[in-house]
């Protein structure tokens, strides 16, 4: 692999330096199968301008758009450049930047190379293959941003055509597979069986967006990079974990893909798992890839198969914040599917046994937020007796994701006075007061990891059917349908989902915040003190 100094001793004059202890990727041709579509303008181009300002492209790399309908490269790339500036010009984007470099979208415009095709049709991939021939590069890239119904045909493409095949002379070949990953284990083992039958697991890619955003990654920074944490990271300790993943927008014109798949196989087999298995992983010898992804691969095997009596569904009704999810768009108007999942999960192993995960996800809730809490068990009461304390409140280390990117802890102190008085306050940090905000969309790291061979964060096949294993019973439930609870949509989820919890003797973190926490970007108890860290 060349050094820092290696690889950017060829750039182009002009071609920005890469950060220290990085080094541009390798040169490859980039297809995108599907690139008219949303994913394409809204992620991958803002991605690849990310890091071309940040010089981690190889000035000979180049990307083929590949979609149905003739076009013009030229207009191809004129739509995709009004794309990036609207983007970047909208306060509540991602991407939202002051100033859009010219020159670094223009570096990602001059490589980029429409091509028209029917991705069912062989004609397509000849084609494509006589492209890949005339590249100044062997190593390519298949990013199939397509809806899943074509991931199997044009896998069957590129395998039948032998564009998959890896050689000295072709360089790497890797396909790029979005999720969903199936919806269910007996499709999941369907499809993975089908890429597998193509390529090798080191050539696909499983692309889990959730993973790519830094707050995400920082998780392990948080748990191994601090001697603090780690003593208490077990069931001695730990009194429940809460993950969270809340939104305020509805289904936003997408009724007929969220039909047929539901807030419970969109999140909860993918995103929340992922997040709970770096959260409850043991610590790898190292950040192989293939340690790492062990480790994660425990966590996901030692899951208890979820029953019905786990797991709440609902869907939101007419409420303060609009419609009811059976007056959306392309929506059946009695529909039974789930806009809300929660979950109480158990991992059998010793670090976590007897440790319950409770997971959430829905739309239309009363705030946006993505979390992860872990609340420390309750420290005897005694002591506190004969003093003015109703209850002690509870440690709890909250990993704030998105919108808002940080790290609080709830903790105890004695209030002033001349009596033992015990006060809640909340000690944050805030990345912004630390580190330059930038815009970014999440797919940067993926990219140049995928880029680079880096398989760190991408999921494996075992890993992928073992979470839908762990879910069949509630997705086929051997008994009546799962019951759906409607709960009024700008709420905070449904009546059961709080059952759920009450039945443990728990409570969820609030989703609302009052106007100071708003303000710092934290949940937690109205009126406690509050410090923050300041850089």
């Amino acid at each position: 692999m060349p050094t820092t100094s290696d690889a950017t001793s060829n750039a182009k004059p002009g071609t920005p330096p890469a950060p220290a202890g990085k080094h541009p990727a390798p040169p490859c041709t980039l297809v995108i199968f599907g690139a008219g579509g949303d994913l394409t303008k809204r992620l991958l181009m803002p991605a690849l301008y990310n890091l071309a300002v940040d010089g981690l492209l190889d000035p000979k790399m180049s990307i083929i758009g590949v979609n149905h309908g003739e076009r013009d490269t030229n207009e191809f790339r004129e739509d995709l450049g009004n794309a990036l500036k609207q983007f970047a010009a909208d306060k509540a984007s991602t991407f939202h930047t002051s100033k859009l470099d010219e020159d670094a979208w223009n570096s990602i415009a001059q490589r980029l190379e429409y091509m028209a095709g029917d991705f069912e049709d062989d004609g397509t991939y000849q084609k494509l293959a006589g492209k890949l021939k005339q590249a100044s590069s062997g190593n390519a890239i298949f990013y199939l941003a397509v809806g899943s119904r074509f991931f199997e045909v044009i896998a069957d493409h590129l395998g039948s055509t032998g564009l998959l095949n890896e050689d000295e002379s072709k360089g790497f070949r890797r396909v790029v597979v979005e999720k969903p990953f199936g919806t269910d284990l007996a499709s999941a083992r369907e499809l993975n069986a089908h890429l597998l039958g193509y390529a090798q697991e080191n050539q696909i890619y499983r692309i889990d967006h959730f993973l790519g955003k830094d707050t995400v990654q920082s998780i392990l920074a948080v748990r191994f990079a601090n001697a603090l944490f780690e003593p208490v990271w077990r069931r001695e300790y730990i009194d429940s974990v809460q993950i969270t993943a809340s939104e305020v927008i509805g289904v936003e014109g997408r009724g007929a893909f969220y039909e047929q798949t539901g807030a419970f196989r969109d999140m909860l087999p993918n995103h929340l798992f992922q997040l709970m298995s770096m959260i409850a992983m043991e610590p790898p010898n190292s950040f192989d890839a293939e340690a790492v992804r062990d480790k994660k691969a425990d966590i996901i095997d030692a899951i208890k198969p979820l029953t019905p009596d786990d797991v709440v569904f609902g869907q939101y009704g007419q409420g303060p914040a609009g419609q009811a999810y059976r007056a959306e768009p392309n929506v059946a108007p009695d529909s039974n599917t789930e806009t809300y999942a929660a979950a109480r999960v158990h991992l059998d192993n010793w670090r976590w046994a007897g440790v319950p995960f409770y997971l959430r996800t829905g739309k239309r809730l009363t705030s946006r937020r993505t979390e992860i809490s872990v609340q420390l068990k309750q420290v005897p009461f005694r002591l506190f007796r004969d003093t003015p304390v109703d209850a002690l409140t509870p440690n709890v280390l909250t990993l704030r994701i998105d919108p808002s990117h940080g790290t609080s802890f709830d903790f105890n102190v004695k209030a002033p006075g001349p009596v033992m008085q015990i006060g809640a306050v909340k000690s944050s940090f805030d990345y912004a007061n630390f580190f330059a905000e930038r815009p970014n969309v999440g797919y940067e790291t993926l990219l140049y990891d995928c880029m680079l061979g880096d398989e760190t964060l991408f999921q494996r096949a075992d890993s992928i059917e073992t979470s839908w294993a762990a879910v069949d019973d509630v997705l086929h439930p051997k008994g009546s349908a799962m019951p759906v609870h409607t709960y009024a949509a700008g709420s905070a989820g449904p009546q059961a989902a709080d059952d759920l919890l009450a039945r443990d003797g728990r409570r969820w973190r609030p989703l609302t915040e009052t106007p100071a926490q708003a303000d710092d970007g934290n949940a937690g108890n109205a009126g406690n003190a509050e410090t923050k860290s300041k850089s």
